[in-house]
């Protein structure tokens, strides 16, 4: 059975909650692992019209009988993680792996009142700071920590047997190709590389076992915080468009932008996407809530997702059409019989 990582192709923000949820609940994995950065990252989706955020738990929580089990390479908020442990009673299926980096106070007061962070523009949740007491060796790790111990476990052990016994796996990345520490809009990004390759990093996975890199593209392009937007629109302009939403960890207003060709396929090239999750295609065709079926597109929406496919070169399976999870769109068996035929 194969791995598949999830990862957001813009400045984060692109819907990847939605997406992870309806694939855990679609293909049912036995595990769902969360590599990324920690608790600066927020993710949402919703089923059935209400509505659930995550930002230590995978958002493969949505599909109860899968473990849902947390990296090395990802930073613990304790508070947090423990809230989200008991609000989706989850208890006896969370692992955090030994490695783990824990965020302190001290370090949530150093993100919210540091001169850099003010310029950068990040969350406060203490993500910078931490990692950069990784980097030195100073922080302290899960194991650590007592209120912990019933929940840790070798990580990557754990997938890499699972993969083993051919069980299906599904990696959760977290921010977007472009706020990448090292591939990102330098220095408004976060701190550290958050393409597909370090995603698995993350979790002890090696780049030989994922079969499926999912890229998720929004309609339109949105950025959190500070750093150069390029095509920015006007708020007013934003809200007119129905394009002006709010950060899920923070609450600020996302900038918003036209959906960027060139962005899309640098995200492609640096996390080798075999597949393109396209999100909120509602919002840009109103026409096109809540459709199920291709054949439910308007045809501006169909030559939109045939432009991407053509200036890309990556198919687009997942077209999301509506807030809930299940408005969505799933061409992945379709792509796959077009692919076989080509061959």
């Amino acid at each position: 059975m194969p791995a598949s990582v999830v990862v957001g192709g813009f400045f984060g923000d692109e819907g990847k909650g939605k997406i992870i949820a309806y694939l855990a609940l679609k293909d049912k994995p036995s595990i769902a692992v969360r590599g990324g950065v920690g608790p600066n990252a927020g993710h949402t989706f919703t089923i059935n019209g209400k509505t659930y955020k995550v930002r230590m738990l995978p958002s493969a929580v949505a599909y109860d009988k899968c473990m849902l089990m947390i990296g090395a390479g990802v930073l613990i908020d304790v508070h947090v993680l423990l809230k989200e442990v008991e609000e989706f009673n989850a208890q006896s299926r969370v692992r955090v792996d030994h490695q783990a980096g824990i965020i302190e106070d001290k370090h949530k007061h150093e993100d919210k009142h540091s001169k850099q962070s003010s310029i950068i523009g990040t969350t406060g949740s203490g993500s910078g700071p931490a990692n950069a007491d990784r980097a030195l060796r100073l922080l302290k790790v899960a194991k650590d920590i007592d209120v912990l111990k019933d929940y840790l476990g070798d990580v990557s052990y754990l997938v890499n047997k699972a993969l083993d016994d051919g069980e299906y796996v599904l990696i959760e990345g977290t921010q977007g190709t472009f706020l990448s520490l090292y591939h990102g809009t330098y220095p408004y990004v976060t701190s550290k590389d958050v393409t597909a390759s370090s995603i698995c990093a993350d979790i002890g996975l090696g780049p030989k076992r994922v079969d499926d890199v999912i890229l998720v593209l929004k309609s339109y392009v949105t950025r959190v915080g500070s750093g150069h937007l390029e095509g920015e629109l006007s708020r007013d302009e934003a809200a007119r468009r129905g394009w002006l939403e709010v950060a899920t960890v923070t609450g600020r207003e996302r900038r918003a932008a036209p959906f960027n060709f060139n962005l899309a396929a640098r995200a492609v090239m640096l996390n080798s996407a075999t597949q393109i999750a396209l999100t909120k295609i509602d919002i840009l065709f109103p026409e096109c809530k809540h459709a199920k079926e291709y054949g439910e597109l308007s045809k501006d929406a169909k030559e939109f997702i045939r432009s991407i496919e053509e200036r890309l070169k990556v198919k687009v399976t997942l077209i999301g059409t509506g807030e809930d999870v299940y408005d969505i769109i799933d061409l992945r068996e379709e792509k796959r019989r077009e692919k076989e035929k080509v061959k």
